[in-house]
């Protein structure tokens, strides 16, 4: 049956109701802002690293503390997303989004005129890196309710927007602190920002209702039609006149309650009668539900975020510096990042291509594309020259995209929570990454500062994206061992079988048997 929307079409401050989840739709537009909120998101963060040795030479400071900052960011960023989730259940993802526009802008806006790197870990830290949870997240899980079919493609091409982003915005902010400085770089960076307001106001809601079918059954007796006729006026149910007695009548069979009598006393003229056969209140479903931790599926995924995270922004900061310390100068470097940044875009489309084909096991894709990007961060270190450092930035950059744009939508799938708790699922897994975005740059920075070498970076976040894989590869057989054990308790459920029903006369049975058993021995 072909998808019907049941809402009429209102401007977008109305919510979209559909029959099923339709593929295609408002999710376009929706995909649109997804893809203009990742480019300022996302794509601003990592391509903060043209920032880095301006910071470094204005506050004098080291590489851990000037990597404090965004590791802040994404810290609070993670750490702050059950509050995302909460705040969209109850306000809706477009208030929250829009809210978090403000406050990304706000950030980066007052980060222009820090006077300290104490300043910058408030602004951009703080202020940015809540704005940041309240624009990304409650974004990407409207997009995933728009799509069933096509989800995994158009949240992998949309997710593009932060490489595009890096592309163009690394070259611009380096071209531009030449003409008028760092400071109102990045003020123009933040005034830009506040984008993600607009494109949160594009996040109409979307409401699944299955149709109903109202089937008839094809014979209804006519003293059933006479008692619906009664209720519907609400009359005495005796004042039928059938000549069938009442306590015959099929109503009172049990498993027929099509309309059957509420009381045996004869009801007032008037009177309102009370349906047993209404549907009851749905349930008001819970802001943030953690009963996805008792899933050792997700626990296991969600170890494979904590470690993986480590991988996906250390590169981007010190993928300049470490071209900078192998000779290369400041445009040539600037082009190696826009060329990561190209390459996670065909990576990001390559996986959302692979992912929709079906019969597919997402999650095997998934474990291949983290074991590559492993080799790819080892890789790193042995890369002498332009054009050496260029192919490793380029095969990272690809393997990273498969990695970065499918983790989160892979939530919705099966074999790790499905897209009923994807909302909670998502608020949880990426409070986890928290903590690995709060340590992984200062420690790549501490390192650095300890062997003066910025391979040991490298290393460490190869170090956490091999134990993140690790992790990967359970995810799958808890999954179905978990299943496999509830499956059994169910048969088990299943064979031992509801007690047997007894007649309603059974009492007069037994009398009438005992009956009957004294006057035989009577009779003996």
């Amino acid at each position: 049956s072909k998808m019907t929307v049941k809402a009429v079409k209102m401007p977008c401050t109305s919510a979209n109701v559909y029959t099923k989840v339709p593929d295609g739709g408002w999710g376009w537009t929706v995909a649109f802002a997804f893809f203009v909120v990742e480019a300022l998101t996302y794509g601003i963060i990592k391509s903060f690293g043209v920032f880095f040795n301006d910071l470094m030479e204005s506050f004098d400071e080291t590489n851990s503390r000037i990597s404090w900052i965004i590791s802040i960011c994404v810290f609070v960023q993670t750490f702050t997303a059950p509050l995302s989730t909460v705040l969209s259940n109850r306000f809706g993802h477009r208030l929250v989004v829009m809210a978090g526009g403000l406050l990304v802008s706000t950030g980066m806006v007052i980060a222009s005129f820090a006077r300290s790197v104490v300043d910058m870990y408030i602004t951009i830290g703080i202020v940015s890196g809540l704005g940041y949870c309240l624009s990304f997240l409650p974004t990407v899980t409207i997009l995933s309710q728009y799509f069933d079919k096509r989800r995994s493609l158009v949240t992998a091409v949309a997710s593009t927007g932060e490489c595009f982003a890096v592309f163009s915005f690394a070259p611009a902010i380096t071209a531009l602190k030449e003409q008028i400085g760092w400071r109102y770089s990045m003020l123009s960076v933040g005034v830009l920002q506040l984008g993600i307001t607009a494109c949160g106001s594009l996040l109409r809601p979307i409401v699944i209702r299955e149709q109903e079918v109202k089937a008839q059954p094809p014979e209804e007796s006519t003293e059933t039609k006479y008692m619906l006729e009664n209720e519907q006026t609400c009359t005495s149910i005796e004042s039928i006149d059938s000549g069938v007695d009442i306590t015959t009548s099929p109503s009172n069979v049990p498993g027929k309650t099509k309309a059957e009598p509420k009381s045996e006393e004869p009801k007032q003229h008037g009177q309102n009668p009370v349906e047993n056969n209404s549907t009851p209140p749905e349930p008001k479903s819970k802001l943030l539900d953690f009963s996805v931790m008792r899933d050792y599926s997700f626990i296991c995924y969600a170890f494979f975020g904590l470690f993986a995270t480590l991988g996906f922004f250390a590169p981007s900061l010190y993928i300049i510096p470490l071209s900078r310390s192998l000779g290369i100068g400041k445009d040539h470097s600037a082009y190696i990042l826009s060329a990561m940044a190209i390459a996670e875009v065909f990576g990001r489309i390559f996986a959302g291509w692979v992912l929709n084909k079906k019969p597919i096991r997402k999650i095997y894709i998934e474990l291949i594309c983290v074991v590559l990007l492993s080799v790819a961060l080892v890789a790193f270190p042995f890369a002498s020259g332009f054009w050496g450092l260029m192919i490793c930035s380029v095969y990272f950059g690809f393997m990273l995209g498969t990695v970065a744009g499918t983790h989160i939508p892979l939530l919705a799938e099966d074999d790790v929570v499905g897209i009923e708790r994807m909302s909670s699922a998502a608020g949880v897994y990426v409070f986890i990454q928290s903590l690995a975005g709060l340590a992984g740059p200062p420690l790549a920075g501490v390192l650095v500062d300890t062997t003066k070498n910025y391979s040991s970076a490298f290393y460490s976040c190869a170090a956490g994206m091999v134990l993140g894989a690790v992790f990967l590869a359970l995810v799958r057989p808890c999954k179905t061992g978990l299943c496999h054990q509830q499956q059994q308790q169910q048969v088990e459920e299943s064979t031992a079988g509801p007690p047997p029903e007894l007649p309603d006369d059974f009492i007069d049975m037994d009398i009438g048997k005992a009956e009957h058993s004294g006057k035989g021995s009577d009779s003996v």
